[in-house]
């Protein structure tokens, strides 16, 4: 089994913040059982973490997730039948706001790059909806206006940034994971290590009677 416990005994560096992932993880455990979804976004190379998390999230990271009977009878008298079912995996909606390349440019060219998360949350987030910014500094201006555009719809605000107590997604989030430093591939590597524990706990919890 998988506890908070144990990842900060591997990470110890990180035990500062313990209380915080926890936060995290209620909030997307809640989201996720009302059929709420997560949105990701970040720049360079918080915008790869986007895309990382949400691989992670829509299929099989370090457990199987095969549909269960109930869901296989869905498949039932489709001609791709026996390989749809054998195959497909059980996944959590996460979407990732980098990704969207033919929006953002129309957005960066229409209006201004700053908008290219904004504009995503606005058009598509819910209430039960979770926003995680990553940010090593906390204060990119293009996340911190996706955040507060998630914040005027209603959506809970997790963040991922160095340790930076006086930074924007700090003051906006409803909870910030600030690690314990602010040299960039520091804060990087940390964030791998968050990330990487959130996903393999919420696996468990969503999926471990799945097989």
């Amino acid at each position: 089994m998988i506890t908070i416990e144990n990842f900060i005994e591997k990470h110890p560096g990180l035990e500062t913040v313990s209380d915080d992932i926890k936060i995290a993880l209620k909030y997307l455990v809640s989201s996720f059982s009302q059929g709420g979804g997560l949105f990701v976004c970040g720049n360079g190379g918080s915008a790869a973490d986007s895309l990382h998390i949400v691989g992670e999230l829509q299929k099989s990271f370090n457990n199987p997730r095969s549909l269960s009977f109930e869901q296989k009878q869905r498949f039932k008298g489709l001609e791709d039948e026996e390989f749809l079912v054998n195959n497909l995996e059980n996944g959590l909606r996460a979407h990732s706001l980098v990704s969207e390349i033919a929006l953002i440019t129309a957005v960066s060219n229409d209006i201004g790059a700053d908008l290219i998360f904004a504009q995503q949350v606005w058009a598509c987030g819910t209430t039960n909806d979770i926003l995680l910014c990553i940010s090593t500094s906390g204060n990119s201006r293009n996340v911190v206006l996706a955040a507060e555009t998630a914040k005027a719809k209603g959506m809970k605000i997790i963040s991922l940034t160095g340790e930076n107590t006086k930074s924007k997604l700090n003051r906006i989030s409803d909870v910030c994971i600030k690690v314990p430093t602010s040299e960039t591939y520091k804060v990087q590597e940390y964030h791998i290590q968050i990330y990487h524990f959130i996903c393999l706990l919420l696996e468990e919890r969503f999926f471990k009677c799945v097989h």
